[in-house]
């Protein structure tokens, strides 16, 4: 039979397909196959494989076409992606072939993460087994709608319809689970080529019950995504670089365009500067840029910008925060667990990111979700990340390119997420901010100053509690608003069902950050006094305070904190009885440029109190304060 081919199918760009499906289902096999009946094989070469074949002394196989490794001819695994080249009548392709064995699935997901649409390949005698589950799962999560499933080996039983229809309608239901919806679902024989193609589709004897398409006839039905084009600038910086007096930032336009002229923003941080200028290698310079095109762009400003930032229009920027709510797809064999560290690669950034939660985690057998203390190996959970850095991204629905991300633990890729959104926003949806009804002009004018936070940061025995204390008692004689916020008292009971890990460390200053900026916003100088050892950490708290932010830097040496030793924790660290303990078994990162630093090995408390209130008068004080502290 025939089918009448759409008016819209004309030529049109390369359509990028994955070819998915658990190992020995055929997936090889039907692209050697489907090149070879399409004329898409180079010529000499089919006839070259049967040469190899017959010197080898083994029997030729179509899979050979594309196995392109020694290795997977003798094992009979495909170990990497394998990009191809076919083409049907109405329209060229890029076949991905991705490794269907379940050691390598992060391979099938970097071919899955770059196609249009998906073939899943299907055993007639196994079945939609747990990998078959496991790929369709994926192929939604990556967002990869447009799915035709061929059943395959359908010799191997009889050519039954019945066979076809039970294996069609379990997939169809699992397909259905996942709101997706395949094009349609082929019996095939890949290895003789039964309704691959348009002249053989109900016309083979063995299967005359089938009057569907073929399998190219359901191809060049499939459309390509939405034009990248037609989207929001998304540029993510690669580099930058010197070329005498001028910087030239360096990536490539990953969705929408770019002119001369026009503004854009750097995000996270959202500078914004003009293009002045857009080259490409070894061209002249361009007056504009579209998705798809690597750049160099010089800029009107000497704004910040680093690699991992992503440029776009200043009224359409990307999301930015330090956690996130993703879907995750782990691959490493040590379960994933809350509280480990990892890098995250999204688009060109890199950031350190922390396990918050195991918000649910999914069965694929039966995509029921529950709660778990780990993610298994090719397991799949929502999952929330706090990074140390703020990341730049999209919604992954949004914008792909800026929404997925590749997960790394030891220098080894473990794992791979989309991004859903920024939990706090996610978390916010439905709140809305109530104003105050006293601004902080009057408070500062009934205070004699405005509010704000010294955060004293430094090792334990560095003397901070000592001089919060001794600060508050100073301030509060002079008449002014002040409260002390204590590492240990805080710990007691806000924070009291937080560890000492990395990550909850992290959301510890988090909190602590918050509460500051709201008794700051009251008006009230807030002193805080935590170790607080990660610099990142101590940005974040930066960020959510603004303004009113101070950082101190208490020094002392460790040896002289040790020999201090107030709470004899240090001793106790040294005996192993205090795990992850700051300058012993953790690390302490000390301030790069504090707003002040204050050596208490050399100076006494008294006259590190003194430095303390000049800095607390010159950032706070109004004209009415400093009148009232003086008399």
């Amino acid at each position: 039979m025939s089918h009448e081919t759409p008016d819209r199918l004309q030529p049109q760009p390369p359509l990028p397909i994955v070819i998915v499906g658990h190992v020995d289902h055929g997936k090889s096999t039907l692209i050697g196959r489907l090149l070879h009946d399409t004329g898409s094989l180079p010529d000499g070469k089919f006839e070259e494989l049967r040469r190899q074949s017959d010197r080898r002394g083994v029997a030729f196989e179509w899979s050979f076409v594309m196995d392109a490794f020694q290795i997977e001819r003798d094992q009979g695994i495909t170990v990497d992606t394998s990009r191809i080249w076919f083409t049907s009548e109405h329209r060229d392709y890029v076949i991905i072939d991705a490794p269907g064995h379940k050691e390598f699935l992060k391979n099938m997901v970097t071919g899955a993460a770059g196609a249009d649409a998906a073939i899943l390949v299907i055993d007639a005698v196994q079945g939609v087994s747990e990998q078959t589950r496991r790929h369709a799962y994926l192929l939604s999560l990556l967002g990869v709608a447009q799915i035709v499933v061929t059943v395959n080996k359908m010799d191997l039983v009889g050519y039954s319809r019945q066979r076809f229809e039970a294996v069609a309608a379990e997939i169809r239901g699992y397909l259905a689970n996942l709101d997706v919806v395949p094009e349609t679902v082929i019996p095939i024989v890949a290895r003789d080529g039964d309704n691959l193609t348009g002249a053989e589709a109900g016309e083979a004897t063995a299967m005359p019950w089938w009057q569907g398409p073929s399998l190219v006839e359901a191809l060049d039905g499939f459309r390509p995504r939405p034009a990248l084009l037609d989207q929001p600038l998304r540029l993510p910086v690669q580099d930058i670089y010197r070329h005498g007096d001028s910087r030239i930032v360096v990536g490539r336009v990953e969705s929408g365009r770019l002119r001369v002229g026009d503004s854009v923003s750097f995000s996270p941080g959202q500078q914004v500067a003009r293009v002045q200028s857009i080259r490409s290698w070894g061209s002249p310079e361009h007056v504009s840029a579209a998705a798809g095109q690597a750049v160099a762009l010089t800029l009107d400003d000497e704004i910040f910008v680093e690699r991992g930032h992503i440029a776009a229009p200043p009224e359409s920027p990307p999301q930015q925060d330090n956690v996130l709510q993703v879907r995750l797809f782990w691959l490493d064999e040590v379960p994933l667990e809350a509280g480990d560290r990892l890098i995250m690669k999204l688009a060109t950034g890199r950031h350190t990111v922390f396990v918050q939660s195991l918000d649910r985690v999914i069965d694929i057998e039966d995509l029921k979700s529950g709660l778990a203390d780990r993610v298994a190996q090719n397991g799949v959970a929502q999952v929330t990340l706090r990074s140390q850095s703020k990341v730049a991204f999209d919604p992954h629905d949004a914008i792909a390119a800026t929404g997925r991300a590749v997960l790394v633990r030891n220098h080894r890729i473990v794992g791979g997420c989309v991004v859903e959104a920024a939990a706090q926003a996610a978390a916010s949806r439905n709140l809305t901010s109530v104003p105050q009804t006293v601004s902080g002009e009057e408070r500062a004018l009934a205070n004699g100053h405005r509010g704000g936070v010294l955060w004293l940061t430094g090792l334990s025995g560095s003397g901070k509690s000592t001089l919060a204390m001794a600060l508050q008692r100073r301030l509060f004689e002079r008449g002014q608003q002040v409260y002390v916020l204590d590492g240990d008292n805080v710990r007691q009971g806000l924070n009291r069902d937080l560890g000492f890990s990395p990550v909850e460390r992290s959301e510890n200053i988090r909190r602590i950050a918050e509460v500051a900026r709201l008794f700051a916003d009251s008006g009230t100088l807030v002193v805080t006094a935590f170790i607080s050892p990660y610099r990142e950490d101590r940005d974040i708290a930066r960020d959510i305070i603004a303004d009113g932010f101070r950082e101190v830097y208490v020094e002392a040496d460790l040896a002289i904190c040790e020999e201090r030793d107030p709470k004899g924790l240090y001793k106790r660290a040294r005996a192993g009885e205090i795990a992850d303990f700051t300058g012993i078994s953790a690390p302490y990162e000390e301030p790069v440029s504090p707003d002040l630093r204050l050596d208490t090995g050399s100076l006494s408390v008294d006259a590190a109190l003194t430095v303390l209130v000049e800095e607390i008068d010159r950032a706070f004080m109004t004209p009415r304060g400093e009148r009232r502290a003086a008399g």
